[in-house]
């Protein structure tokens, strides 16, 4: 009952810090205080609009700073994350731009789900990747899969996942370039 309040009163999670994770057994458990890892907060810019002002005016903003097309980095949300800033994969990737938590500790990046600080440091690690590996296609494939692998593999890594977010994401950046 708390949870549907909490679902058709964004505000109140927002202003009160509410955090919550669903366990095995399908229990939603919240506080104010997180005491694991597993407590995401709840409620925070919870926007999937991808025409969002603040998602279009920080790809801007990053895009700019970083050289990078915004439309690319709005493209790479889309399938990352399809504008969700709390969402979290099933390999533990948070935020719009989906940053794996080791990567988030190189990047100094503390608040994956504050889509100011997410696009921020995601574009600036894609922006790491495009001048590592000189080509946009291999940096995509890089920010997916992993830049080990594209070193090892030579090339985007023969993975359908990897080659089917390359192709996406170039495919929607094309559509709305």
């Amino acid at each position: 009952m708390i949870f549907i309040l909490f679902m058709f009163i964004p505000g109140i999670s927002q202003a009160n810090g509410i955090y919550y994770y669903q366990d095995e057994n399908g229990t939603f458990h919240f506080t104010d205080l997180p005491t694991s890892d597993k407590f995401r907060p709840f409620g925070m810019f919870r926007t999937r609009d991808p025409h969002s002002q603040d998602i279009v005016q920080l790809t801007h903003r990053y895009g700019r700073l970083y050289s990078i097309d915004p439309v690319l980095i709005q493209a790479m949300i889309q399938v990352e994350s399809n504008f969700n800033p709390v969402a979290v994969s099933h390999a533990g990737a948070e935020g719009l731009m989906q940053i794996m938590p080791e990567t988030q500790k190189d990047l100094g990046l503390t608040t994956p789900f504050d889509p100011r600080d997410n696009i921020e440091a995601g574009t600036r690690y894609f922006r790491y990747l495009i001048d590592r590996f000189g080509d946009v296609s291999l940096a995509l494939a890089a920010y997916n899969a992993g830049p080990g692998r594209v070193e090892r593999y030579n090339g985007i890594p023969p993975f359908r996942e990897t080659q089917n977010y390359v192709r996406k994401v170039l495919e929607i950046y094309a559509q709305n370039k």
